[in-house]
């Protein structure tokens, strides 16, 4: 079997979503969740992070960017996003507070009539005010004797 790298941009919104719940789900492996898809948007969430302290539980939107919404406000909802080689896990109702004191997006066609607002690119204020909800550059917490070698397996059980 010869295995083919995938071209995100010829999947359909379906297979992005599925993809980008992959892809996130790996990175949030690495801080301690574990993740658990929701069949449709339970109060609003696409999938539930699960940390192994149990203590938190994270009712996550994913989003191909970032997206704020009035349909999320008060939902204790965090939006989940990729940009430029970054995944972000943010506070919806806090990056919205945000936005609202720092941008226009209140006053945009999008926000009054589809109540919503997607950010075509992060602004450098933006990027500045996400960093702290930046994932990834940790490295994975798997020892090496467990990691794979090229004669197979070490460490199993």
């Amino acid at each position: 079997m010869k295995f083919q790298l995938v071209q995100y941009a010829k999947l359909n919104a379906r297979q992005q979503e599925s993809y980008n719940f992959q892809k996130v789900s790996g990175v949030l492996a690495d801080y301690g969740f574990t993740t658990i898809r929701l069949s449709d948007d339970w109060q609003s969430a696409d999938f539930i992070a699960q940390h192994i302290d149990g203590q938190q539980f994270l009712k996550v939107q994913l989003k191909g960017r970032c997206t704020l919404a009035k349909k999320y406000m008060g939902k204790d909802l965090h939006i989940c996003f990729h940009d430029q080689g970054a995944w972000y896990l943010a506070p919806h109702d806090e990056l919205l507070e945000w936005a609202q004191q720092n941008t226009n997006i209140t006053n945009t066609e999008s926000w009054n009539t589809a109540g919503l607002y997607s950010f075509p690119c992060l602004s450098a204020a933006l990027k500045r005010r996400l960093e702290s909800y930046r994932l990834g550059g940790a490295e994975p917490s798997v020892p090496p004797e467990a990691r794979a070698t090229e004669s197979g397996v070490q460490g199993g059980a």
